[in-house]
C-alpha cells in the first residue's frame, strides 16, 4: 500500500513537469527556435534591402552620331547614377549659298562649328530627360563676299547708289556669334540605356541662348548717285555719305538678328552603348 502511494506521488510529480516541458515548446513556433533550441527569429537573420539597393551598380559609355541644326555630330555618354548622364560631343556643317539684299549680292559661306556638354536628368529613369548645358565653343558663323554687278542700283539705308561701270562696289558681309552660350533642351532616347539594350535612337529639341549676332559689312569700290540734281561718282570707303548710309544699314540689319538670339536645336541620332 505504501508502495503503490509512492507510485502515485511521483508520477504526480513527473507528470506536469514533463507537460510543462511539452508546452513551452509547441508554443515557441519554428521560425523562431534557432541553434541550438534558443528563441531567436528567423527573419532576423536574413537582410532585406531597400529597393533601390537592389538594381544592380551600373556603368558604360555609350557612343552616338546625329544631325541637327547645328550640323552632324557625334557624341559620347556615360552615367553618373541611375537617373544621372554626363555628355559631351561637337558638331560641324558647311553650306554656301547666294542670295541678294537691297541690290547686293553675297556669296555667303554658313560654317558650323561647336563643342557642347551637357548633364541628361532622366526623372523616372526611362528615356525622356531635362537636359541642361552649354555650347563650350561655339564657332558658327557665317561670311560672304558682297558685289554689285556695273552699272546696277543698289540701296543703303533708302538712299539708291549706283555701281560703277570702271570700277564695281565690292566688300564682304559676316555675321558672327558668342563663342559661348547656355542651352536646354529636353528629349526621348539614353545613349546608355538602362535596360542593358545596347541600340538607342535618341531625339532632342530646345534652343541655346547665343547672345545677339553681330553683322559686319565693309564696301569698297565706287558708287555713282544725284545729290540735288547733279551727278556724282565717289569711292565708298571715303566718302561719308556712303558710309554713314552703310552703318545705318547695318545697324538695321544688326536688330532684325536680335531674333535669333534663342539659337534652335533640334536632332536625331543613333548610338551604340559600349
Amino acid at each position: 500500500m505504501h508502495r503503490l502511494a509512492l507510485s502515485v506521488l511521483v508520477l504526480s510529480l513527473a507528470t506536469p513537469a514533463g507537460f510543462a516541458q511539452q508546452s513551452s515548446s509547441s508554443l515557441v513556433a519554428p521560425e523562431f527556435l534557432y541553434s541550438g533550441g534558443s528563441a531567436f527569429p528567423a527573419a532576423a537573420a536574413v537582410t532585406t534591402m531597400p529597393p533601390s539597393a537592389t538594381r544592380t551598380a551600373f556603368s558604360g559609355v555609350g557612343i552616338g552620331v546625329k544631325a541637327g541644326l547645328l550640323g552632324a555630330g557625334v557624341e559620347v555618354a556615360t552615367p553618373l547614377s541611375w537617373h544621372v548622364n554626363l555628355r559631351g560631343g561637337g558638331n560641324f556643317m558647311s553650306y554656301s549659298d547666294t542670295l541678294t539684299s537691297d541690290g547686293i549680292s553675297y556669296n555667303a559661306a554658313l560654317r558650323f562649328r561647336s563643342a557642347e556638354a551637357s548633364v541628361d536628368w532622366f526623372p523616372w529613369a526611362k528615356g525622356f530627360h531635362i537636359s541642361p548645358g552649354a555650347l563650350l565653343y561655339n564657332g558658327n558663323q557665317i561670311t560672304a563676299g558682297a558685289s554689285v554687278p556695273a552699272g546696277k542700283t543698289f540701296t543703303l539705308d533708302g538712299t539708291t547708289y549706283t555701281s560703277s561701270a570702271t570700277d564695281p562696289v565690292t566688300g564682304t558681309g559676316a555675321v558672327t556669334m558668342n563663342k559661348t552660350a547656355p542651352k536646354l533642351t529636353v528629349g526621348w532616347g539614353n545613349l546608355v540605356p538602362r535596360s542593358g539594350r545596347h541600340f538607342s535612337v535618341p531625339v532632342e529639341i530646345g534652343a541655346a541662348y547665343i547672345g545677339d549676332p553681330k553683322v559686319a559689312v565693309t564696301l569698297a569700290g565706287t558708287a555713282c548717285y544725284t545729290y540735288e540734281g547733279t551727278p556724282y561718282c565717289s569711292a565708298v570707303a571715303t566718302n561719308s555719305m556712303i558710309q554713314s548710309n552703310l552703318a545705318a544699314q547695318v545697324q538695321k540689319l544688326n536688330k532684325d538678328a536680335e531674333d535669333a538670339r534663342f539659337f534652335p536645336l533640334l536632332s536625331l541620332g543613333f548610338a551604340y552603348r559600349f
